[in-house]
C-alpha cells in the first residue's frame, strides 16, 4: 500500500498565535534572561520510545551507505521501483546518506541524479514488532496536515508493503535546518533573543496542531479520545510494575511510582477538547531554520493519536530547568540561557489555543510519570544485560529526578 499526497501544497507564512503581533517578539527588546533549557539525547532498545530515549543510527558517521552489498541493493530496488517517478526529481537515485535515527528508525539523504534531495525513513533491519503500525500512524498524521499551519516535512510517499525494501519506508521533503541537540550554532548561540524567540516559536508549534480539528481531517479513527486522560495513569503504571517480571529489576527502584499514579488519578482534571496529540513533541524532534529564530518543523510523528494536546506543551517542558528544582540532572544535558520560564510559556499557550491552562501542573506531573516510565524501561533492560548498562544507569538517574520533581509538582497544593 502506497500513501502519495497531493504533490501542490502551498505553505502558509508564518504567523503567530492570536492575540500576538506575530510569532516572535518586538527584535528591539532587551532579551530576558530566563531558566536553563536542557536536551535530552539517550537511547530507547524499544524502538517505539521518544527519540531521546534511542541509539544512533546504523552507518552513522558518515560513510556512503552505498558502499554495502545491501545498501547497493536498497539503490536497485528504489530505481526499480514504479513510485519513484512520482517524486520530487529527476533521473534515479544515485545515493542514499545516513543521517540521525533511532536504534529501529533510520533516516537517509535520498540523492537522485538532477541533485535533488529527499529523505527516506525506514526501520532499521531488525524490523522492529508495530513498525508498519508506526508508520502507518506517520503518514496519516503528515497527509492530514498537509493543508495546515503545522510546521512539518512534506510527505511524498509512504510504502506500507515489504515487497520494495523488504519493510515499511516514507519519502518526505528535506527540511533547511537543524536538530537543536547540544552546543547551538551561530545566531543561536550568540543571540539571546534567538534563543527566547525560537522557545516561543516552538510553544507557537504546539498551539497550532492543538488548534487543527482532527476530525475535520479525516483523522477521527487515529485512537480512542473518550476517556484518553483518565487511561493514562494506570497505562504507565502497568508498564512499570511490569518491569517486576524480570529479576534484575528490584522492586524498590522506583518507590514513588504508585504514590504518584495514585495522586494522578485524584486529581485528573476535565479533560479539554480532543485534539491531535504528537506524542513525543521535543527537542529531539523538532528543527530550527538556519536562517532565523524560527520552527521549520516538527518530526518524528509516529506516535500520534488522539487525545488531549495540552500534554504535548508538558511534554516540552520536561526539558526545562528553572530555580527551585529538585538537584541534580543528566550529565547528557546542554543548557540554554536566556529563554522563557514555564509559567511564561503556559500563558503563552493558553492565549494561543483558548485552552484552560489552569491545571497545567497536572500535565507536567503526568509528563514526568509517563517519561520516567519510559527510561525505567531501558533501566531494566541494562540491568538485563540488554543495552549499555552505564547508559541505563544514566536513564535511572534521571527518572529519579523526573519522580522528585513530579513530587514536587503534587506538593505545591
Amino acid at each position: 500500500m502506497a500513501v502519495r499526497p497531493d504533490a501542490r501544497r502551498r505553505r502558509r507564512p508564518h504567523r503567530g498565535p492570536p492575540g500576538r503581533r506575530g510569532a516572535t517578539p518586538p527584535q528591539g527588546r532587551r532579551a530576558r534572561r530566563g531558566p536553563s533549557l536542557r536536551l535530552r539525547t539517550s537511547a530507547h532498545p524499544a524502538g517505539r520510545g521518544p527519540r531521546h530515549l534511542r541509539g544512533p543510527a546504523e552507518g552513522n558517521g558518515g560513510d556512503l551507505v552505498t558502499t554495502g552489498d545491501d545498501a547497493k541493493e536498497d539503490l536497485g530496488r528504489l530505481n526499480a521501483w514504479p513510485g519513484l517517478a512520482e517524486l520530487p526529481g529527476d533521473g534515479p537515485v544515485t545515493a542514499l546518506e545516513p543521517l540521525t535515527g533511532g536504534a529501529q528508525n533510520l533516516l537517509f539523504t535520498l540523492r537522485r541524479a538532477d541533485g535533488t534531495e529527499l529523505v527516506l525513513r525506514r526501520p532499521g533491519r531488525q524490523l522492529a514488532s508495530g513498525a508498519s503500525d508506526a508508520f502507518r500512524r506517520e503518514s496519516r498524521a503528515l497527509a492530514a496536515l498537509a493543508d495546515t499551519d503545522v510546521p512539518h516535512p512534506r510527505l511524498h510517499a509512504s510504502v506500507l508493503e515489504e515487497s520494495v525494501l523488504g519493510g515499511p519506508f516514507s519519502v518526505l521533503e528535506k527540511i533547511d535546518g537543524f536538530m537543536p541537540r547540544g552546543r547551538l550554532p551561530g545566531s543561536y548561540a550568540e543571540d539571546a533573543e534567538w534563543r527566547r524567540t525560537v522557545a516561543l516559536a516552538l510553544v507557537e508549534g504546539a498551539a497550532r496542531l492543538a488548534a487543527v480539528d482532527p476530525y475535520a481531517h479525516g483523522l477521527d479513527d487515529l485512537g480512542r479520545a473518550e476517556g484518553w486522560l483518565e487511561r493514562q495513569p494506570p497505562k504507565y503504571l502497568k508498564m512499570l510494575h511490569g518491569y517486576r517480571a524480570d529479576a534484575t529489576y528490584r522492586e524498590n527502584e522506583s518507590p514513588l511510582v504508585d504514590t504518584v499514579a495514585d495522586w494522578l488519578t485524584a486529581h485528573a482534571p476535565k479533560s479539554g477538547a480532543t485534539g491531535i496529540v504528537h506524542g513525543d513533541l521535543q527537542l529531539a524532534n523538532v528543527m530550527f531554520a538556519h536562517d532565523a529564530p524560527r520552527l521549520a518543523a516538527i518530526v518524528d510523528w509516529e506516535m500520534t493519536s488522539l487525545g488531549d494536546p495540552l500534554l504535548d506543551l508538558a511534554w516540552i517542558l520536561t526539558a526545562w530547568r528553572e530555580k527551585g528544582d529538585p538537584p541534580g540532572s543528566d550529565p547528557q544535558f546542554q543548557p540554554w540561557d536566556g529563554v522563557p520560564g514555564r509559567a511564561e510559556l503556559v500563558a503563552y499557550y493558553g492565549e494561543a489555543t483558548g485552552r484552560d491552562v489552569s491545571a497545567f501542573r497536572w500535565y507536567q506531573v503526568l509528563a514526568c510519570f509517563r517519561l520516567a516510565a519510559l527510561l525505567e524501561g531501558s533501566y531494566a533492560r541494562a540491568l538485563a544485560g540488554r543495552m549499555n548498562r552505564e547508559l541505563g544507569e544514566g536513564l535511572h538517574t534521571y527518572a529519579a529526578w523526573l519522580w522528585a520533581k513530579a513530587r514536587q509538582e503534587m506538593a505545591a497544593d
